[in-house]
C-alpha cells in the first residue's frame, strides 16, 4: 500500500496559481485550466500527495468550465465538508492526506451515473496516463481506466 503525505518539497514545489488553489482554497477562472480537455485515458492524483482521486473513465463533458467526475477512483481519498462561504451552501472536496482544496460536488451530475458531479480544479491535479500508471505505482487502478479505441 501506498503512502500519500503532503510535504514541505512538494508545497514548495506549487506554482502560485496551485499554492492559491490547493493551500489557500482558491478556485481557477472557469474554461482555463489545463486538464480540462483532456480525454486521454489514466488517473488524475493529488498534486500535493499523489494520491489517486479519479478516473477519465468518470471524467464528462459538464460544461461548467472545470473538469468534472462521476465519482472517486478511491472514495477514502476524497473528505466532502460543508462550505458556507459566499453566501452559499456547497460541499468542499478535500483530498484526505494531501489536504489539498480539489473543488466542490453537486448533485446535478448524470442520472444514470450516479447523479455526482465533482467540479474539480485542474491546478490541484496531476494526470497519469494509463501507460506510466504501473510505473509509477498506480497499477492497482488499471482497471478503472477504459479502454483505448
Amino acid at each position: 500500500m501506498a503512502k500519500y503525505q503532503k510535504t514541505p518539497d512538494a508545497v514548495a514545489a506549487l506554482s502560485p496559481e496551485e499554492y492559491r488553489i490547493t493551500q489557500q482554497s482558491g478556485t481557477e477562472r472557469p474554461g482555463t485550466g489545463k486538464l480540462l480537455s483532456n480525454k486521454e485515458p489514466g488517473i488524475y492524483v493529488d498534486i500535493v500527495s499523489g494520491e489517486p482521486l479519479f478516473a477519465s473513465a468518470d471524467k464528462y463533458e459538464s460544461g461548467c468550465g472545470w473538469p468534472s467526475f462521476t465519482k472517486a477512483i478511491e472514495p477514502a481519498h476524497v473528505n466532502e465538508l460543508r462550505d458556507d462561504t459566499l453566501g452559499m451552501i456547497r460541499t468542499e472536496v478535500r483530498s484526505t492526506h494531501g489536504d489539498s482544496h480539489l473543488g466542490h460536488v453537486f448533485p446535478d451530475g448524470p442520472p444514470d451515473r450516479g447523479g455526482l458531479r465533482y467540479c474539480i480544479n485542474s491546478a490541484s491535479l496531476r494526470f497519469v496516463h494509463r501507460d506510466n500508471m504501473e510505473a509509477e505505482g498506480y497499477g492497482d487502478y488499471i482497471n478503472q481506466v477504459e479502454d483505448v479505441a
